[in-house]
């Protein structure tokens, strides 16, 4: 198991990145969460087996189509309390 936080900019707020990210960590059985910074990024905190979590940072380096990620930032987190949804706040 991986848990990381994914921090994410661009045009990534008012293009229903949030929504579209919840998708596709139900998609990958990914359990945790999304939302907005008030800088301007979104943060995701995801947990999965890592082959899984691969393939969903790869889709967060793109993102929906109506976004545009310019950086990505990855970091890992120790697994100290159980996930049990993913959901935005």
């Amino acid at each position: 198991m991986r848990r990381i936080k994914i921090l994410i900019s661009g045009r990534v707020q008012g293009v229903y990145f949030r929504l579209f990210t919840q998708n596709k960590a139900k998609h990958f059985a990914i359990k945790g969460s999304v939302r907005n910074l008030p800088d301007g990024r979104v943060e995701i905190i995801a947990e999965a087996e890592r082959a899984i979590m691969e393939k969903f940072i790869k889709w967060c380096h793109r993102g929906p189509i109506t976004a545009r990620v310019d950086h990505v930032e990855i970091i890992e987190l120790p697994i100290d309390e159980v996930l049990t949804t993913f959901e935005i706040k």
